[in-house]
């Protein structure tokens, strides 16, 4: 597998800002370099790359426009929604240890190995290493995260379901009944998440 198949940059100081200022700038039509160096004040050459890493971690489109995973990230769910964009970016490592993320850093690089048939001690593997971890950092693969990201899912599909009024019905009025099954959780956020979803998309 070539070396080049794992996203990664070798300033990774730069995912770390770059996805900090994501979270305080509005979302863009598209992420573009003009984007990076005026709103989010990131202008020069080094921090360009980001824009290709952020392709490769399923937050942007090929042509730049933000996806649902970034907006998702930018709101409640930015653990899960991380966590989900290290499974994108970094699958030919998920595919040999689904638990990758928990691994220490000699392994993390033994599997990095494994994939792109890489030095052990390159720069590369380093860098790859490094990326990582720096996106690791804003994710949450605990079961609290999961759990909430199938709720507000459930929630999206209700929506789906109560807004959809057959031709010919527009003068019925209709009653529903929703029955939430709540995470075992002393996180408050997960609650807030949930509760924050139902009213945006059932309440309105």
């Amino acid at each position: 597998m070539a070396e080049d198949s794992l996203p990664y940059l070798n300033a990774t100081g730069y995912i770390t800002k770059v996805l900090n200022k994501i979270q305080e700038a509005e979302t863009p039509k598209r992420f573009s370099q003009d984007f990076l160096a005026t709103t989010l004040q990131m202008p020069g050459g080094s921090p360009r790359p980001v824009i290709p890493f952020l392709k490769r971690i399923g937050f942007l489109g090929s042509d730049g426009t933000p996806t649902e995973l970034y907006k998702q990230f930018r709101g409640s769910r930015r653990g899960a929604a991380a966590a989900e964009a290290l499974r994108i970016g970094y699958r030919p490592l998920y595919r040999v240890n689904e638990f990758v993320h928990d691994a220490t850093d000699q392994k993390l690089k033994d599997v990095i190995v494994q994939v792109t048939g890489a030095e052990k001690n390159s720069k590369r593997v380093g860098s790859i290493a490094a990326s990582f971890k720096a996106l690791k950092a804003f994710a949450d693969f605990s079961p609290q995260a999961e759990e909430a990201e199938v709720e507000t899912s459930a929630l999206a599909a209700t929506e789906d379901q109560v807004g959809h009024v057959p031709p010919g019905t527009e003068g019925l009025r209709l009653g529903y009944t929703i029955n939430l099954n709540l995470p075992p959780t002393s996180d408050i956020a997960v609650f807030d998440a949930i509760f924050r979803s139902l009213k945006e998309h059932l309440l309105r």
